[in-house]
């Protein structure tokens, strides 16, 4: 029976010894010997190991103590030098007392399998480094549209929080966007490729070019859908640029045409009282000219400001003055709509240094928007809009306020983007945007206070001394908290 056991000991398909407590091997199988050599004399650790003394962890060690099992994976080496993976199962053998008087330790190759999940594992940290740094923002969404996993720069460009709601993340929503490409791949299994307008968690405004691709599990069902939207936003720019001129002529043509027949009207009357000898025909055709001129002028500001950056033509001059002036120009149009429209002048504002023709163009733009966002407002019977002026020592405030149809957060973060205007034919979307740019350039900014339906207040901070500028450094306009927004009233 003993020469039956010894067979089984001998056949078994992995390396097996028997150790005492001084970790001597007592007995090793055939398999054992022909890989690691004789082990008479000798300790575990001197022959898999080739150590001095015994392993910090060692199973056969914790077996002698609890006359447990124990389980532990080792590297270890044979006499023609190969390494190989072992894990290793203890098991104490006891007399007829329950003594444990040795170990038995057997020790399963499992090499390959070892290599194996090496290579998955730097496969996956790979594919995971991958993920990570590739130069787009990548996120994982469920059925519900929870971002359930996102990349390095998703993460840092929109704070990703998992199990927020794309549309919250992106656009600050609070329903899915339409048409959305995410559900859609849920639908179909098929890939799409859209172009969106996204806001950073630090405000910036982006144009990205969004392509999904479906996810599926073992059984082929779609679990998740992969979302890249790579930065498009300086060939968006680009693009601007190069055809933006055109836009803008076709943009305001119709509004220079009204202006320069008006110009002819007031030459006409000026000529025909030189004819006449009639200086009444005279004066007022010399005011209508000077009107229209005046008008050209400010629409031709308008022009180079978005066209080409210009240094502000600096002059000091007393800002509750020009507040003053501004709203009695425009008063006569405001109240041809019925609205009221006053002037607050909050102590003795005295002087600033500014370009004036611009600043005067950016309050302008803003009344006007006002008027717009009131005109079309008809849920009150009442509108009003006042202009507030403050100053302290260093800064000059215009709060331009109305109880017009105010403005969603969502419209709030795209306020001031180019060619976007709520009058039609009427506008030529450059108002707003010229105003934060004239703003910009003074080193001043522009903010923005509203809610749906409660009115809108902007709040133009200017310093009272021309910024000193680092030609050096360049801040484009989306870092700003409110840049690149559309004018709030929808078409």
């Amino acid at each position: 029976m003993e020469n039956i056991y010894q067979t089984y000991f001998n056949s078994m398909p992995c390396f097996l010894t028997v150790q005492d407590r001084d970790f001597k091997i007592i007995n090793a199988n055939e398999r054992f010997i022909k890989n690691f050599g004789d082990y008479e004399g000798r300790y575990c650790y001197q022959i898999y190991k080739k150590r001095p003394e015994k392993c910090e962890d060692c199973p056969v060690e914790r077996t002698f103590m609890d006359g447990e099992m124990h389980r532990s994976e080792e590297l270890v080496k044979t006499i023609d030098g190969r390494e190989v993976w072992v894990i290793v199962f203890s098991t104490p053998i006891r007399d007829d007392n329950g003594e444990i008087t040795s170990v038995m330790e057997m020790s399963a190759d499992f090499t390959k399998i070892k290599l194996l999940q090496d290579q998955l594992r730097a496969s996956q940290d790979r594919y995971r480094l991958l993920f990570e740094e590739v130069p787009c923002y990548i996120s994982m969404q469920d059925k519900d549209l929870r971002i359930v996993e996102a990349n390095r720069l998703h993460r840092e460009a929109f704070g990703t929080s998992y199990g927020n709601m794309c549309y919250e993340v992106y656009k600050h929503r609070t329903k899915p966007c339409m048409p959305c490409p995410v559900r859609q791949t849920f639908d179909d299994g098929e890939i799409r490729t859209h172009e969106e307008v996204v806001t950073s968690r630090n405000k910036n405004r982006m144009n990205v070019l969004v392509t999904t691709a479906p996810l599926r599990d073992a059984n082929g069902d779609i679990e998740r859908v992969i979302e890249m939207s790579t930065d498009i936003t300086p060939i968006r720019q680009l693009q601007d640029k190069l055809t933006s001129v055109g836009l803008l002529i076709g943009s305001i043509s119709h509004g220079i045409k009204g202006l320069l027949n008006g110009l002819d009207g007031g030459i006409y009357l000026v000529n025909s009282g030189l004819k006449k000898d009639d200086r009444e025909r005279i004066d007022k055709g010399w005011e209508i000219a000077l009107r229209n001129v005046d008008r050209i002028r400010s629409m031709v500001m308008d022009i180079l400001y978005y066209a080409k950056d210009r240094e502000p033509d600096w002059e000091t001059i007393n800002a509750d003055e020009m507040g003053r002036e501004i709203c009695c120009m425009l008063q006569e149009k405001a109240g041809k709509i019925n609205i009221g429209l006053e002037c607050k002048v909050n102590g003795n504002i005295g002087q600033f240094e500014v370009d004036k023709q611009a600043v005067r163009s950016l309050l302008i733009n803003l009344i006007e928007n006002s008027l717009d966002a009131c005109r079309i407002d008809k849920q009150k019977d009442d509108h009003y809009i006042t202009m507030d002026i403050s100053g302290d020592t260093d800064t000059v405030t215009f709060k331009v306020s109305d109880n017009g149809i105010g403005m969603d957060r969502e419209t709030r973060e795209k306020a001031f983007s180019l060619f976007f205007s709520s009058k039609g034919a009427g506008g030529t979307g450059l108002g707003l945007f010229i105003s934060h740019k004239i703003a910009k350039a003074h080193g001043g900014n522009i903010k923005i206070e509203s809610e749906v339906g409660q009115g809108c207040s902007f709040i133009v901070n200017l310093p009272r001394v021309r910024p000193v500028i680092d030609e050096s450094v360049t801040t484009p306009a989306a870092d700003d908290e409110n840049a690149e927004a559309p004018d709030r009233t929808e078409n």
